[in-house]
């Protein structure tokens, strides 16, 4: 099921409850894409990774 309400991944690290994000509040949340910094990291690195792994399957 998916979330109703974002949690924040750099405050909810390490504890039992997970931390409402903050939206504008927060130095990582970049509101073009309304998205925290951590997703996109990581979004990107896995679009990095696949594209590697398609090129050297080649």
């Amino acid at each position: 099921m998916p979330r109703e309400i974002p949690y924040c991944p750099l405050m909810s690290a390490g504890s039992d409850i997970d931390k409402v994000c903050t939206f504008e509040s927060c130095a990582w949340y970049v509101p073009s894409v309304k998205k925290c910094a951590m997703y996109m990291l990581a979004y990107n690195a896995l679009l990095d990774v696949t594209a590697k792994q398609k090129a050297s399957k080649k």
